[in-house]
């Protein structure tokens, strides 16, 4: 009951719990929250020293007492009291306007497909601990595919690419249901370690994750770019042992990341053969779509297209995706109830059985 009554003073959230990034959906505002999924902690004091950016901001540039920590590996939780500390931190910031001094909002979080029933209970364990009176889980691709205006509900095949920090997941939707899938586990931060190989490797230079992905935004590509580009890269010589600067081009960045690349399309294309052929018709018709940050490496699209010689486009703000699709079953009930994974939670049992 008092619960409850907390609740109409909290705001029901939408959750995208990614190994990179994490985004909370409020259905009031949209998207309010969009940080990386980092936390710097005291180890002396047990103190949470900063979460989000700045914690990244502060990743191999701390003393031995501070540690900068990422709660998910490969979309699933790895520190659990860790986890709990940053969502309860993002919860706090959702309602540091409002007049609720213990927020209990309902919160929607959608989930990978491979996902195992431990690694739900944990998820769902966390969300609670966190501050959230109610917690409903989603598969990802279909929270992903609501947040990009697929038809999920009817009989229409759809086929979606959530690329994330963690994961990649390939999945053919249709009729509320995910009907074919594939997870891999090559995906943004795979890309970004590729370029640190490739740096080694060739060059003899060692540099550091945050330097790659900022090279792989810069000028990272799939495809041949009309307009060739070049970027400086720093880092430590591995010979000599001092700061090193050398200039790279889009060239030689995409022969880092090809490798990696052509197993994801790999992917989509065993996906496809999977698929039952009224589905791959639609699909056909239909195109292919793209969601999440990886989407927005330059010409993926392009990539893909020419492999499997159907239409690709890329979502609307690919990056929110999933957590837009969560916001929306939180006016949905019905939906929700449909999609919802099951859950051991008791509360959460009853309620779906009252909408």
């Amino acid at each position: 009951m008092f619960k409850q009554l907390l609740g109409k003073f909290s705001k029901d959230l939408g959750i995208d719990l990614g190994t990179t990034n994490t985004l909370v959906y409020s259905q009031e505002k949209g998207i309010v929250i969009n940080e990386p999924s980092v936390v710097a902690m005291n180890s002396r004091t047990g103190q949470i020293l900063a979460v989000g950016r700045d914690a990244r901001n502060m990743i191999d540039k701390t003393p031995p007492h501070i540690s900068t920590v990422r709660p998910l590996v490969k979309g699933v939780i790895s520190d659990f009291e860790v986890t709990e500390k940053m969502l309860k931190h993002f919860i706090d910031v959702v309602h540091s306007e409002t007049f609720t001094f213990v927020p209990r909002p309902r919160v929607v979080v959608g989930v990978p497909l491979e996902i195992t029933e431990v690694e739900r209970k944990a998820v769902e364990d966390a969300v609670l601990s966190a501050g959230a009176r109610e917690v409903f889980l989603v598969e990802a691709p279909m929270a992903a595919a609501i947040g990009g205006r697929l038809p999920v509900m009817e009989s229409v095949g759809s086929m979606l690419v959530d690329l994330g920090g963690g994961t990649t997941e390939i999945a053919a939707v249709s009729l509320g249901g995910v009907v074919t899938w594939k997870s891999l586990t090559i995906a943004g931060e795979e890309l970004n370690k590729n370029i640190v190989q490739y740096a080694r490797d060739t060059f003899n230079l060692l540099i550091g994750d945050k330097v790659a992905e900022e090279i792989k935004i810069k000028i990272g590509s799939a495809a041949t770019l009309s307009e060739p580009l070049v970027i400086p890269m720093r880092g430590r010589d591995l010979i000599s042992g001092l700061p090193r600067e050398i200039v790279v081009n889009d060239t030689q960045i995409r022969e880092a990341m090809s490798r990696s690349i052509k197993f994801i399309i790999d992917n989509i294309k065993a996906t496809l053969e999977v698929t039952p052929p009224e589905l791959v018709a639609d699909i056909y018709e239909r195109g292919l779509i793209l969601v999440g940050g990886g989407a927005l490496l330059t010409n993926l699209d392009e990539a893909i297209a020419k492999e499997i010689q159907i239409p690709v486009r890329i979502a609307d703000d690919p990056l929110a995706c999933v957590a837009r699709g969560t916001g929306a079953l939180l006016d949905n009930p019905a939906l929700l109830r449909d999609l919802a994974l099951p859950s051991a939670t008791d509360d959460r049992r009853s309620f779906l059985s009252k909408i």
